[in-house]
Parts: structure tokens; C-alpha cells; sequence
């Protein structure tokens, strides 16, 4: 079994949340670039995670503020994962990789950090993108700052 370790989001975890919700109010300051909102569509939007897995970690959201994917429109459903998979061909693009994990937790006991608003996880995955230094030096090596990211997919959408 293959187990994906993410010591370094312990900050993210631990650190005191801020009032409110992140899905909700991003979107709703003038600030894309430092907010890092890759893309607007008309019922969904693309915001980069502050705390990524891997380089090019996205995450799709409606701006209506649901629970539960049962609860979005037709139309939000559908735009939804018009965006998942235009993020995917834009990733592939960007970095070549290997393969990519995508997925929605739904409910906090399912792991979702932001359990009142649903949200779409891009993260893309290459061979070899694990190694020991999570393991052995509780660090992650993320080979690209967030604002370079930003700059390289802002282009593409």
C-alpha cells in the first residue's frame, strides 16, 4: 500500500483558521494574483492551494456556498468538472506529469479541512515525487514557489 505523507501541512492544521470561509470571501476581494485564483467561471472557480501537496496543487469550488456535492446545480455540477478537466489538460501542459490524484473529502470526518463548502482536489503526480525527506526531515521539497506557479498556469486559463 502506498501512503501519501503531507508532514508539512501540519502548519496548515494547527494554525488558527480564520473567521469565516476561505471559498467564500477569496473569491469575493479583487486580489486573483494574491489570493492565487487561477480562473472564474460563472458558477465555479480555480484557486491554488496555499498549502499544496505538490507543485500545480489546484482546487475547484463553487462560489455558492453547499456541503455536499448533491447540492450543487445542474449547471454548477456541470461546470464544475468542465473545469476539473480543462485544469487537468492545463496541468499536463504545464508539467508533464505522471499521473495526477483528484478527489472531494465531504464531511471533516472524510478529512476535508474545509468541510462546509465542497471543493474539487487537482494534484498533480510524478514518479518518484515521494522520497525521504518527509520521512526523515519532517520537510517537503516543493520545487516551485506558489507565485511562479501562479504565473506559468494564470497564462493557460
Amino acid at each position: 500500500m502506498e501512503h501519501l505523507w503531507a508532514p508539512w501541512r501540519i502548519k496548515y492544521i494547527q494554525m488558527e483558521k480564520p473567521e469565516g470561509c476561505i471559498l467564500c470571501d477569496k473569491p469575493g476581494e479583487s486580489t486573483d494574483a494574491l489570493n492565487y485564483i487561477l480562473y472564474r467561471g460563472d458558477k465555479n472557480f480555480i484557486i491554488m492551494n496555499s498549502f499544496p501537496y505538490n507543485s500545480g496543487h489546484l482546487m475547484v469550488a463553487p462560489y455558492r456556498h453547499v456541503a455536499s456535492l448533491e447540492e450543487l446545480t445542474d449547471a454548477e455540477l456541470h461546470e464544475h468538472f468542465e473545469i476539473v478537466r480543462q485544469s487537468i489538460k492545463v496541468l499536463r501542459q504545464t508539467y508533464s506529469p505522471n499521473g495526477f490524484n483528484i478527489g472531494m473529502n465531504m464531511g471533516k470526518v472524510a478529512g476535508a479541512g474545509i468541510d462546509d463548502h465542497i471543493h474539487t482536489h487537482i494534484v498533480p503526480r510524478w514518479q518518484g515525487d515521494t522520497n525521504f525527506m518527509p520521512v526523515t526531515a519532517d520537510t517537503k521539497v516543493v520545487n516551485e514557489a506558489l507565485a511562479e506557479t501562479y504565473e506559468k498556469l494564470k497564462a493557460k486559463f
